[in-house]
């Protein structure tokens, strides 16, 4: 009857465990372009990563200095190279490259590498602060719970999903959005989102992020 009771207690917490990350997902960025031969791998390795974790929100942006190799890629956007150069200076990288990946803007790896995309999102899910702030989408409306000492951006994000999706990207960005800054205030703050969107709570010029939520 204890070890019953022993293993009750200890799925029970591991369930309360696995909805906690679900509710704080890892951020994953992969920066991609149809003309980098090595973007199909990682494509697949992000499509087995998001259909075997639930404690992930994987964005893919499409960069546009890789065009001149061949045809522009119809998905590239100017706000992908900005962010993706925001990271790689932050974390005094050599340069950015394509497939590249960040973790909440705190680690990065290649696209293609799984043992060290899985390494970057656990250490992640590690470092989760229950005390830090977080996004809340309820009844239509979107609310940043919790306090703060430093002034953090929100953005909107747009992104394919579902059957619009008709790339081999795992949520290919479409439309980014500032929606200004968060300092300390919980008043609800409305989403104009005409298709799958994701909301990033992140340190100002494209920082650590410290919550990402999908909202569809």
């Amino acid at each position: 009857m204890v070890r019953f009771f022993a293993f009750f207690a200890l799925a029970t917490w591991l369930v309360g465990a696995a909805y906690a990350d679900a509710e704080r997902p890892v951020l994953v960025e992969l920066f991609a372009n149809q003309n980098c031969p090595a973007c199909p791998k990682a494509h697949r390795t992000m499509q087995q990563i998001n259909a075997e974790r639930d404690d992930v929100l994987i964005l893919t942006w499409t960069v546009n200095y890789w065009d001149y190799l061949g045809d522009p890629d119809p998905m590239s956007l100017p706000e992908a190279k900005d962010r993706q150069m925001s990271y790689t200076d932050r974390l005094s990288l050599r340069a950015p490259y394509t497939p590249q990946s960040f973790y909440d803007g705190a680690k990065e790896c290649p696209g293609t590498r799984k043992r060290d995309i899985r390494r970057n999102i656990s250490k992640r899910v590690d470092l989760r602060d229950a005390n830090a702030p977080y996004l809340n989408w309820a009844d239509n409306a979107l609310t940043v719970m919790g306090k703060s000492d430093a002034t953090l951006e929100i953005t909107l994000v747009e992104y394919l999903s579902g059957e619009a999706n008709t790339t081999t990207m795992v949520n290919p960005v479409t439309r980014v959005e500032s929606l200004g800054l968060w300092m300390d205030d919980s008043t609800p703050i409305a989403i104009d989102c005409e298709q799958n969107c994701a909301v990033l709570l992140q340190e100002q010029d494209n920082g650590v992020v410290v919550s990402a939520i999908a909202i569809q």
